[in-house]
């Protein structure tokens, strides 16, 4: 601030994460955003939360302080599915853990109000993003109200940011109090009591009236309300069509306002040509492991109309595929090209899956009035546009770069959106693929892909031999690493003892298995909480103990004699104790006896 001659900020970021300033990075996107529209940006990263004193460091901004916890919810950063402490932070320098506090958004926020009395105090993030209704919080095991009631601020910003805060770092300069900003779409506020109660409620959709959810305390006590909380939120996620949303907590309620208008291709370009260092803080001494990861990758879009169960991409990024253009993209590369350690290699070309890069409704009309949840369950949509040749141009493009030696698509392929373009898979297998491609068919039982609104197993099959074959055609040696999820609501012992049979038969020993982790807002989460499908209204069995979460990951590790005794277990529990010996369809041999692996080899595994 001296070395620019500032004596205040306009805005301070208060950030979860440490410092990297680059398009990845949250925090980095928003500062640069505002900084580029003449504002005066600061940020502290990852302040001491026991004492207000470290965010006060750069002095009290003029306009507000913006709250993040950071790229992902802190208590998922810091916890396991099986409720463990994680050994590594990633969005910390060196990997440590301890240097953000839980829920972080809350500390943070209540931390600002103390630093800074009177200063307007925004919450944004993925965080507050997922948590702005009643939500279940699986590592409290409880229903916790809006994070916006428990930090106190005066408002939340969900979704993509930059639109809203825009407005409201606009209409703050141009003089008005914050507690004017209640129709800024993509932000949500309180309203208090005597403030809410004659709000007129919608009966259909465009009446310009809002929706009311079951209110905090109905969805804490009844799980019906919550399962009818989550649908009728579900609902209201289209910017097209959304109308406000009203959820009562006690004498107050959370207004949300429609969610923000998409960015165009114009303004993604402008926003991912703002002048990123692409670097940590020069502060730092050790790595941030997080941005190792993404130095080299580049973002071709965001959003994701997939709507799979278990993520909350879509509720937070949107449903409506937001693309760069050609020409941005290839800027980007040539800015990698000048880091002193770039070494040829675009390590991803992709965004939240790989190949929706200008995917669209065939029809902008129908878009802006659909109510669907996912373009691609139960069927790819007839109204969906799924050509793959802008995606394939920019491929091209970027490959044949100057300095580029190999571009890769590490960000994951929808393969029922794949198998419609043989040229892609072709052109994914004979020049973007690095030995292995990840790809995640998640079960192969049709009830539990049903819940998690994926594709049937038979779609990732016929991708599976469409890309060995074009690995083959190409002299590539390449194989695919399929990823899976255990404990996902809707899979029982029996369905995992059947994904355990199918991997068994196909040749498949999985590396990596996702144990179901219910984060807050996914339709997965409710599911788990619940036991409701709250689109269907059936019941849904879920593995909720934690050793019956611990059975259900271990029987895809049935080749490994380190979970040989969790299997066996499991299988007899399932009834299935027959899959235990030394017969070919058998999954693990007995503990004792012929056939067992001596005891030497048991323990030199585990």
């Amino acid at each position: 601030m001296r070395a620019r001659g500032w004596d205040q900020l306009d805005v301070l970021i208060v950030n979860g994460d440490a410092y990297v300033d680059h398009p990845a990075f949250g925090g980095a996107i928003i500062g640069r955003f505002l900084e580029a529209r003449g504002l005066r940006v600061g940020m502290v990263a990852q302040p001491d939360w026991r004492t207000p004193a470290d965010v006060s460091r750069l002095g009290a901004p003029r306009l507000f302080v913006g709250v993040t916890a950071g790229n992902l919810d802190s208590m998922l950063n810091k916890l396991t599915a099986q409720k463990k402490v994680r050994s590594v932070d990633q969005y910390s320098p060196g990997g440590q853990v301890g240097l953000r506090p839980n829920r972080a958004s809350i500390v943070y926020s209540n931390l600002c109000r103390q630093a800074f009395p009177g200063v307007p105090v925004v919450l944004g993030g993925i965080e507050a993003s997922l948590r702005r209704i009643a939500h279940y919080d699986y590592w409290a095991d409880q229903v916790r109200r809006s994070v916006l009631l428990d930090a106190k601020a005066d408002l939340l910003i969900f979704g993509m940011g930059e639109r809203p805060v825009w407005e409201v770092a606009s209409r703050l300069r141009a003089g008005e109090p914050v507690a004017a900003l209640r129709d800024v779409r993509g932000t949500a506020h309180v309203r208090r009591k005597g403030e809410w109660e004659s709000i007129e409620r919608s009966r259909y959709v465009g009446d310009g009236h809002a929706v009311f959810l079951p209110s905090h305390e109905e969805a804490e006590k009844d799980k019906v309300a919550f399962a009818e909380m989550s649908r009728a939120f579900q609902l209201e996620t289209n910017p097209g069509n959304a109308r406000p949303i009203v959820q009562p907590h006690g004498a107050e309620a959370v207004y949300l306002n429609p969610p923000a208008r998409p960015l165009d291709t114009g303004d993604m370009d402008a926003l991912y040509d703002l002048p990123f260092a692409r670097a940590a803080h020069w502060g730092y001494d050790q790595a941030i492991p997080a941005f190792e990861t993404v130095k080299h990758s580049v973002v071709t879009m965001r959003g994701c109309f997939g709507g799979c169960s278990f993520c909350s991409i879509t509720e937070h990024e949107g449903r409506v595929i937001q693309s760069r253009s050609a020409e941005s993209i290839l800027r980007e590369v040539r800015a990698l090209r000048r880091m002193d350690d770039f070494r040829g290699t675009v390590t991803d070309l992709g965004g939240p899956t790989a190949n929706m890069y200008r995917m669209a409704c065939k029809d902008p009309a129908i878009e802006t009035a659909c109510r669907r949840l996912s373009c691609v369950f139960p069927d790819v949509c007839e109204n969906l546009g799924t050509d793959h040749g802008p995606l394939l141009a920019v491929m091209k493009a970027v490959r044949e770069e100057p300095g580029v030696k190999k571009v890769f698509l590490a960000s994951g392929v929808r393969y029922d959106l794949a198998e419609r373009s043989p040229e892609f898979i072709a052109e994914l297998a004979r020049h973007h693929t690095g030995g292995q491609l990840s790809v995640a068919p998640e079960h192969n039982e049709k009830d539990v892909l049903d819940k998690m609104k994926k594709p049937g197993i038979q779609s990732y099959e016929r991708f599976a031999e469409a890309f060995c074959a074009a690995s083959e055609e190409a002299g590539k040696d390449q194989y695919l690493v399929p990823y899976f999820i255990s404990g996902h609501p809707g899979s029982t012992l029996r369905a995992m003892v059947d994904l355990a049979l199918y991997l068994k038969e196909k040749g498949v020993r999985p590396r990596q298995v996702q144990d179901f982790i219910p984060t807050p807002m996914s339709m997965a989460t409710a599911m788990y909480h619940t036991g409701i499908d709250p689109f269907s209204r059936e019941v849904v069995y879920t593995a909720k103990e934690l050793h019956d979460k611990r059975q259900q990951k271990a029987l895809l590790f049935y080749w490994d004699p380190a979970h040989h005794d969790e299997v066996r277990e499991a299988l007899i529990q399932a009834g299935r104790a027959d899959l235990i010996g030394t017969r070919p369809s058998c999954l693990v041999p007995p503990a004792t006896g012929r056939g067992a692996l001596p005891r030497y080899e048991q323990r030199r595994r585990r």
